[in-house]
């Protein structure tokens, strides 16, 4: 099997949103888990776009914008959920994602149960 797609800084936001939940148990709403990640990351020397704009075109006509939820070092988007499970459409949306921020990785993160779930979403 080959390398992952920056897998230390994969391992550093798993890590990262584990020690959130630790802290604020499962269950609560996802804007709260996003910013405590905010500060979790950040305290661990990582650099945070939080809410990053980006703007949408159509045949050079700007037709809306693109936020994703949390930008970790330039390189991953992290997207923290409160969900049941992961279905297609949360892997739609990040591959639309990344597609548009010409990124290579997004991680969704669900912070619905004790034990974190995570999935890797590679373009």
């Amino acid at each position: 099997m080959g390398k992952l797609i920056h897998e230390a800084l994969s391992r550093e936001i798993i890590g990262a949103a584990m020690t959130v939940l630790n802290e604020l148990k499962p269950g609560l709403d996802e804007k709260l888990y996003e910013n405590a990640l905010v500060i979790e990351l950040r305290e661990r020397g990582h650099s945070i776009n939080q809410q990053k704009v980006f703007k949408v075109e159509y045949k050079g006509r700007e037709i809306g914008n693109l936020i994703p939820d949390l930008i970790v070092n330039d390189l991953v988007i992290a997207d923290p959920k409160v969900v049941i499970a992961f279905n297609e459409n949360h892997v739609a949306q990040m591959t639309g994602y990344l597609a548009l921020t010409d990124l290579r990785l997004a991680l969704l993160l669900n912070f619905k149960y004790a034990k974190l779930q995570w999935k890797r979403v590679i373009r």
